[in-house]
């Protein structure tokens, strides 16, 4: 397994739509293997494909807490699609590999059911709420060029795009 780079706002491919992805084999496994290292190497509990420079319809999530004794659960999600959501909202703390160091309320939708094919290109469905529900939307809006900065009011982000710009020049000297 290899960690891959992460791309951060503002690099193009973020506003990208990703591609379909056409098969499930060893070479997209592989990808799905380096995608995870990286994820949990960064500290992340999502990670979309775009991130790491591949414009596909591939994810990477595990909302797991192992620090209190759970074991890891990663999921693969290949051409990932909500095809359900519940009407009610809720407004939660969100942050992003790509965007570091930030965070920002994001309202999201409490349940959703997502379409898509696993490890081994095998059709699945699952039924989230909480963590997993959040982290499914954020992760998809990462396939669609959406970043959770474009769901919070514009003063919100350029206030945080401001602490992030001071944030890389400080690390610059």
């Amino acid at each position: 397994m290899a960690k891959l780079k992460i791309y951060e706002y503002p690099h193009p491919i973020l506003k990208q739509k990703a591609e379909p992805v056409a098969k499930v084999d060893d070479e997209l496994r592989k990808f799905l293997d380096d995608m995870l290292e990286t994820m949990y190497v960064a500290d992340g509990v999502g990670l979309a494909a775009p991130q790491v420079g591949v414009s596909k319809r591939i994810v990477v999530i595990d909302v797991s807490h192992p620090d209190e004794g759970e074991e890891r659960a990663p999921m693969f999600l290949v051409n990932p699609e909500i095809i359900w959501h519940s009407e009610e909202q809720s407004c939660q703390f969100e942050g992003c590999l790509s965007v570091p160091e930030q965070r920002a309320e994001v309202d999201r939708y409490v349940q959703v059911r997502v379409h898509y094919h696993d490890y081994n290109g095998k059709e699945q469905e699952v039924l989230a709420d909480g963590l997993l529900a959040i982290a499914l939307q954020h992760e998809i809006d990462h396939l669609d060029g959406i970043l959770y900065i474009d769901r919070i009011s514009r003063l919100k982000r350029q206030m945080l795009l401001k602490k992030l710009q001071k944030l890389r020049q400080e690390e610059e000297k």
